[in-house]
């Protein structure tokens, strides 16, 4: 069994499940992290303090995938499709390595706002 995380932005609550990688590691030991989130089609996204190279990177990602965006050490959740998806696919903006799933739906991430204090910490 992965280790879980507990994501907070504002009123929204969501609990994610990290895989095996390198990525999921690193993040992992860097917790918590308190941020403010960024917007981009159906796609949070907010840098955190890592600096990792890309592991088995994915060009398409599905809904409920964490990512790591290296080319921003950026943390993404992804809920659906992005400004350059095609079709129904959701497609990062570059490469990212997934390094976890939101359990759940992960649509509640809808309701979050631009700018919102995102907090990303250890399932107690």
């Amino acid at each position: 069994m992965g280790k879980k995380i507990r994501i907070i932005a504002g009123k929204v609550e969501a609990e994610a499940e990290l895989n095996d990688t390198r990525t999921a590691q690193a993040i992992w030991e860097a917790l918590p992290i308190k941020c403010r989130v960024n917007l981009w089609g159906d796609e949070i996204y907010f840098s955190i303090p890592l600096n990792l190279k890309l592991e088995a990177g994915q060009e398409v990602v599905s809904i409920g995938d964490l990512g790591y965006w290296p080319d921003g050490n950026a943390l993404c959740i992804f809920f659906g499709p992005t400004p350059v998806s095609q079709g129904d696919e959701i497609r990062p903006a570059s490469p990212v390595t997934v390094f976890g799933k939101v359990i759940g739906d992960a649509t509640v991430f809808k309701k979050v706002a631009e700018g919102t204090e995102i907090t990303i910490r250890s399932r107690e």
